[in-house]
Parts: structure tokens; C-alpha cells; sequence
């Protein structure tokens, strides 16, 4: 996993990782975003800006800044709506008349599990929803969005958030939040879905990839090992959570002091949403029930027979 310290670079500064594209860390460092979102910049001509970022003027001027002359920025794609991805959209389609393009709004490609969940009010966690998030253009799994000198292959990677999308840029990938260096993706129900976000694992190993370029954090240099370690890790979170619920049926914020005894208490719940993402998971596979409907404040136990 990657160093904490090994990736710091200075907020605002627009710094080339390959030829044709380069990265702009967002001033919005915190537990859930590490040293804060990247941005990237793709392309040597007409630009497309992945991921704005949050609502920050200094992150706007310096999108801005960093486009030298005989440039323009030409597309904005935002690869899923949470607050430190998608705002700042709205400011840069204004100030360059580029157009925004995504895979749909907030509730793009919640399950129908998800959607029931969701129906009961709010569950609590995540990490914020940029809930007004509207493309300009939607783009489906699938389509290719093509500019000057470059194109980018959408692969809907549901499960951190319903409308999550990965770009392929060639063996390149713009992973978002789904496959990042320096931790494993909060999976929160009902905006996150495990049963979906082990399959946009599986599928994402379909393919040979060079480099992940993550949503926070450093480029990912070995995906296959990256992706094969968080299918792993999520597969031992179960089987921990399976073997306590062998001992008595529990609820996902007992589970999860049981289980993370090394988290600290202000990233507690976080890994109750995780947990709780294992349960729904678990449930939907016929392994757990909940007493009652299933909510976030279920009891669950192993089912019998």
C-alpha cells in the first residue's frame, strides 16, 4: 500500500505524470481524501479536465492557470458525484463553455436493493453527495469520448457510488475512487453497493493495465497486484464478519468494533458503512438474514438451511 508520506505534492501546482497528462492535487486534504482530490489534465491541445473537484476558487484558478497558450479546455468529465469530484463542474463549464459529460446524476445506477434502502431515509456516513450534479452529456458503458489528440473508453465501475465511471486511456486508467493506492474505497450503503463494487473489481482484472491514475493518491504502478489485493481484502473482511456472526447475531456497528480494532475512533464510521456493505452483500447471497427489514440499524444473523 502506498506510504502516507511518499505522495505530497503541493496543492495547486499542475505536475506532467506522462507525456499528454498531468495532475492538480485540490486543497481539500482530509481522513476520507487523503492529500486531497486529484484533477487530471489530458491532452496537449483541447483539454479535458477529469474530476474538477470540490467548490474551491483557488482550485478553480488553478485549472485555469494551467492552461497555456494555444490551449483549451474542451470537456469536463466527472467520473461520480461526491462533493470533492463533482462541484466544481458547474463553475468550469461557466467559465470555458466546455460541456460536462457523466455517466447520470446522483441516483445513476443505484441497484434496486439500494434503491429500498435509500427509500427508508437517510442511512448515515458516506461521504457527502454532490446532490444538485446534473452532465450536460450522459455517456453510457461503453462509449468512447474523443478529443483533440485523445480518447477515453467509459467502463461503469459501480459500487463506491451507483454512477461511478473508470476511463481507459489506452493501458492507462483513470481509476476515480474505485481503485486507489493509499487505502481501499469506502463502500457506504445505500450510495455504495459491495455486490457491485466486487464485480467492477472482477471486470476491471479483465483487462492489462499499466497504470491506475487514481482519484487520490499516487499512480498505482502494479493494477493486477492493486485489484487482486482489494478483491482479497474485502473476501477477509467477510469471513471475519461471518466468524462473528457465528458467535451471535449482531448489528454492523458492533461488527465493526469487533472487527477494526486498529481503526481510529474518528474513521469508525466509515468502517460501519463497510461493514454494513458486507451485510447487504451477504444478505443478498442468501448467508445473512436480518431480523426485520433491512435497514441500517438491523440485527443480523447467519441464515439456516
Amino acid at each position: 500500500m502506498q506510504a502516507p508520506d511518499d505522495f505530497n505534492p503541493q496543492p495547486g501546482l499542475a505536475e506532467e505524470l506522462e507525456p499528454g497528462l498531468r495532475r492538480i492535487l485540490a486543497p481539500n486534504p482530509s481522513p476520507m481524501t487523503y492529500r486531497g482530490t486529484n484533477t487530471y489534465l489530458l491532452g496537449t491541445g483541447g483539454l479535458a479536465v477529469i474530476d474538477p473537484g470540490p467548490d474551491s476558487e483557488a482550485h478553480l484558478a488553478a485549472i485555469l492557470a494551467a492552461v497555456t497558450p494555444g490551449q483549451q479546455i474542451t470537456h469536463i468529465i466527472v467520473t461520480h458525484s461526491h462533493l470533492d469530484h463533482s462541484p466544481l463542474a458547474r463553475r468550469l463549464s461557466k467559465a470555458t463553455s466546455a460541456a460536462v459529460y457523466a455517466f447520470g446524476g446522483p441516483q445513476a445506477g443505484r441497484s434496486q436493493v439500494m434503491a429500498r434502502l435509500a427509500a427508508q431515509g437517510p442511512a448515515g456516513g458516506g461521504e457527502g453527495i454532490d446532490k444538485e450534479f446534473a452532465p450536460d452529456i450522459t455517456v453510457a458503458d461503453g462509449a468512447v469520448i474523443s478529443g483533440d489528440g485523445w480518447a477515453l473508453e467509459v467502463i461503469h465501475t459501480p459500487g463506491h457510488l451507483g454512477n461511478h465511471i473508470a476511463l481507459a486511456w489506452g493501458d492507462a486508467c483513470f481509476t476515480a475512487d474505485h481503485v486507489m493506492g493509499w487505502a481501499s474505497s469506502l463502500v457506504s450503503p445505500p450510495d455504495g453497493d459491495l455486490t457491485d463494487f466486487m464485480a467492477s473489481c472482477r471486470r476491471l482484472q479483465q483487462r492489462s493495465w499499466r497504470v491506475f491514475h487514481a482519484g487520490h493518491g499516487a499512480p498505482i504502478t502494479d493494477p493486477a497486484e492493486r485489484l487482486d489485493w482489494l478483491i482479497a481484502h474485502r473476501e477477509s473482511r467477510e469471513a471475519a464478519i461471518l466468524a462473528a456472526l457465528a458467535q451471535a447475531p449482531a448489528t454492523a456497528r458492533s461488527l465493526a468494533e469487533q472487527i477494526y480494532t486498529e481503526t481510529p475512533p474518528a474513521l469508525l464510521n466509515a468502517a460501519e458503512r463497510n461493514v454494513l456493505a458486507h451485510l447487504v452483500d451477504l444478505t443478498g447471497r442468501g448467508q445473512t438474514t436480518p431480523h426485520g427489514a433491512l435497514s441500517a440499524t438491523s440485527v443480523f444473523a447467519l441464515s439456516h438451511g
